[in-house]
């Protein structure tokens, strides 16, 4: 069986470096048999790949690229925290946050996104708890952010 890596590159998905954090924060903390991510942006070589509210100036096919670049940066922390991603035993827990206008109720199909990723990367392993959470405003007006929470071997 291929690793997580060899799955991410067949999608033509390489593990991006490690977005810096925006203030005070590390991308991603081990604690015993976890790690935890910080919310991740959907930041791709450098920028945005969008702003604004899903419903409004963001389509929710835009946010949903956006939940997965996040996942993917999101497993770029937990690489750099633990080495490689063929060490996490399974996928606990992924919250997405979708900044959005106050109608839009598609939020769960914008995480979709982050989950089919996760899924596609450690198969039944990538199966996990989720929130979907509707916002106001999300950190440089970035129209989704996530965090995982992993375990690892």
């Amino acid at each position: 069986m291929s690793t997580p890596e060899e799955r991410l590159a067949e999608l033509g998905l390489p593990v991006p470096a490690v977005v810096p954090p925006v203030a005070a924060y590390v991308p991603a903390a081990r604690s015993g048999a976890h790690v935890f991510t910080a919310g991740q942006l959907p930041m791709r070589d450098g920028e945005l790949i969008a702003t604004g509210k899903v419903g409004g100036e963001v389509s929710a096919e835009v946010a949903t690229e956006c939940a997965r670049q996040c996942a993917l940066n999101a497993l770029a922390a937990v690489k750099a925290e633990i080495g490689e991603l063929s060490s996490v035993v399974r996928v606990v827990k992924a919250t997405v946050f979708v900044a959005s206008t106050p109608d839009f109720t598609g939020q769960p199909g914008v995480a979709n996104g982050a989950s089919e990723l996760l899924g596609d990367v450690f198969g039944d392993a990538g199966k996990h708890a989720r929130s979907a959470v509707g916002v106001p405003v999300l950190p440089l007006d970035a129209p989704v952010e996530v965090e995982l929470v992993v375990e690892v071997g």
